[in-house]
């Protein structure tokens, strides 16, 4: 149901349009060349108790880069593993098979093969400094099973050596791309030049598909993510499925506009007067970004009576239930603590006709509960699996 909503949600100009501001208006008005659609995307939750229930709310969608499946899918050995040496032999049959990069790369081979080109090739847009190289490479070998050429470039690579024919295919140093899978492009200082953007605005004008093209990309924005929690939007994208709507609701923690207005101000009120009953997420991707407590009031307090403020959405603070862990990370030492885990799952679909839309694994990373934010890359997560009883 993640999937289909975020396929509707980037495919409903009234959203888009209502969410979003002049610049990005104006490269999501782009015409397209390519109806085939790709979206790999994780949608990641945390477990919440109140009031003696316990429940999954949603932290937020990635439809840009979403990363670890690679990775994640080697965890569930690593942990078998372990419990066998410990003498858990029974709980080490509990831990879950979990193999994303297959799902991944058979939603990538799909959009390759329809796109019609057997010589043409899967470009995965990547960074100079690729710390995630290896999640990348499982998928690629995926591909490489399938008998589906790859190649890795850069932004400045595409600069220097891309270009579209006159039925708008894409080249890259020669070879047409088929599929272009953007591992890169998610954050401004990815863009370095003037040449980034244009290699960007090129390969969204051409007729290679992409992963993601620009309107999946922004309807994985926080703006998005709270305008979808409005009154009435659920109910627009699934018309006479009241079941659908209560369920999928059910998974969403409060979300506020910042928007300038009467409800905006009110929003600014109420986070002001408790500031640790939410978290001030930024328009921002690729984690610590949210801003947590006193600096709620310190960032509003300055951006509060101007339209700076719409760069921001107001979430309710996920209360999150603990369990005791051991955290094995570089240079830390090995200790049982208090722990906190999130659980993600990864969707791939690919439409012209809905022809996949299915969920191909999870990524659950768990740190201690002292930090309120960081991931695995930046040293305060684990790549993790769920115990199942």
């Amino acid at each position: 149901m993640t999937n289909k909503l975020h396929f509707r949600g980037h495919n409903d100009d009234n959203v888009l349009m209502s969410s979003l501001k002049y610049p990005s208006l104006m490269l999501y008005s782009l015409p397209s060349f390519q109806s085939i659609v790709l979206g790999l995307n994780r949608s990641d939750y945390m477990w919440e108790q109140k009031d003696g229930h316990t429940s999954l709310k949603q932290i937020e969608i990635n439809t840009f880069a979403a990363a670890a499946g690679g990775v994640a899918a080697r965890m569930p050995d690593v942990h078998r593993h372990i419990l066998k040496v410990a003498g858990q032999l029974e709980e080490s049959q509990r831990i879950i098979d979990n193999n994303p990069p297959v799902g991944l790369a058979k939603a990538l081979a799909k959009a390759w093969k329809l796109y019609g080109s057997r010589q043409a090739v899967v470009m995965f847009l990547v960074e100079e400094n690729q710390i995630n190289i290896l999640d990348q490479r499982i998928v690629e070998n995926e591909l490489l099973k399938g008998n589906i050429a790859t190649i890795r470039m850069r932004f400045e690579d595409v600069s220097a050596s891309g270009n579209l024919d006159k039925d708008k295919r894409l080249f890259v140093d020669c070879q047409e791309v088929a599929v272009v899978y953007f591992r890169n492009g998610y954050m401004p200082r990815h863009y370095k030049s003037e040449k980034a953007w244009d290699a960007r605005l090129m390969m969204e004008c051409s007729l290679a598909v992409k992963c993601p093209d620009i309107s999946t990309h922004l309807a994985g924005t926080k703006k998005v993510q709270q305008v979808l929690a409005k009154p009435g939007v659920l109910e627009h994208f699934f018309p006479d499925q009241p079941q659908v709507v209560e369920q999928v609701r059910a998974t969403f923690a409060g979300l506020y506009t910042l928007d300038m207005g009467a409800e905006g101000d009110e929003t600014v009120a109420m986070a002001l007067a408790t500031p640790d009953r939410f978290v001030l997420k930024p328009q921002r991707e690729g984690g610590g970004n949210n801003i947590y407590g006193q600096e709620i009031c310190e960032v509003l307090g300055k951006v509060k009576s101007s339209a700076e403020r719409m760069a921001y959405i107001l979430m309710d603070k996920i209360q999150p239930v603990p369990t005791r862990n051991c955290l094995l990370r570089r240079g830390k030492p090995l200790k049982i603590s208090s722990c906190l885990s999130e659980l993600g799952f990864f969707g791939a679909y690919v439409r012209q006709d809905m022809l996949m839309n299915d969920c191909v694994g999870y990524l659950m990373r768990t740190k201690s509960s002292e930090y309120l934010d960081g991931g695995v890359a930046s040293g305060y997560a684990v790549l993790d699996n769920p115990l199942l009883f």
